[in-house]
């Protein structure tokens, strides 16, 4: 009778803890980027003042795609965003399964760095099996239920080896080096948003693949594993150097 009473109190004063104990402490993942708009919503991670990482399934349309940083929950206005267009839009090539999924995706201005708003790094090694990584994103953490969540999400996650992830493979799906795996039974293991970041102490190791945990809690979702793309993300960079002009498309908000 007393748990029931607390939990008829905790609703009254508008908390919901069987439901919120996944969101991220607001603001605590400076780099998370939502993309938004010309067919796409979805996450992405800054890595400087003018690149995003994202995957393949999160690729956006220059110049009809906003990138919002600074954002927690992105149905209110907090006062902490940035809304930016985006430029050029870079695809991996081959795209999607068996090869890569990775887009890198530069901003229209630079973003302005501060406290809600920073980069994070680039890997400088690979994630080992056993480490645990945090994984964030703007979407359903409940397998099977695809509702996007408004505030930004977190979970925490093991990397597994690769021959346990390539084992939960479905018939039609092949593996790939340029996949890391993480999650597994009895953890939190879904994450319901293309692109949505997995960080592993400090560093950008992976965006979402496929969501293999979203269908059965027991199986690792996969991630493209950062740390094999390093050449290929400077290399763009260095071929795609913006130019500023003293004008910019303002970006209005609804």
């Amino acid at each position: 009778m007393n748990l029931l009473l607390l939990l008829v109190g905790l609703g009254l004063a508008g908390a919901s803890p069987l439901e919120d104990h996944k969101v991220c402490q607001p603001h605590s993942r400076p780099w998370q980027v939502h993309l938004k708009g010309g067919g796409v919503s979805c996450s992405g991670a800054l890595i400087n003042e003018w690149w995003i990482v994202t995957s393949f399934d999160c690729t956006p349309t220059s110049y009809t795609t906003i990138a919002s940083l600074g954002e927690h929950d992105v149905t209110v206005y907090e006062g902490t965003e940035q809304h930016i267009y985006v430029a050029d839009v870079i695809r991996h090539s081959p795209y999607r399964s068996p090869l890569h999924s990775l887009t890198l995706v530069r901003l229209e201005t630079p973003a302005r760095f501060n406290k809600y708003v920073q980069p994070i790094p680039l890997p400088s090694r690979c994630p080992q099996p056993g480490e645990i990584c945090h994984v964030s994103g703007w979407g359903s953490t409940i397998p099977n239920q695809y509702e996007p969540s408004p505030r930004l999400r977190c979970i925490t996650v093991p990397v597994v080896d690769d021959q346990t992830c390539m084992n939960t493979f479905p018939e039609f799906l092949f593996w790939s080096p340029g996949m890391v795996c993480a999650g597994q039974a009895n953890t939190d293991n879904c994450m319901y948003d293309s692109g949505s970041v997995m960080v592993c102490k400090g560093q950008l190791q992976g965006v979402r693949w496929f969501s293999h945990g979203c269908r059965n809690p027991a199986d690792p979702t996969v991630y493209t594993k950062l740390c094999k793309y390093i050449r290929w993300i400077n290399n763009v960079m260095d071929r795609y150097v913006p130019t500023l002009t003293t004008e910019t498309t303002p970006v209005m908000m609804t």
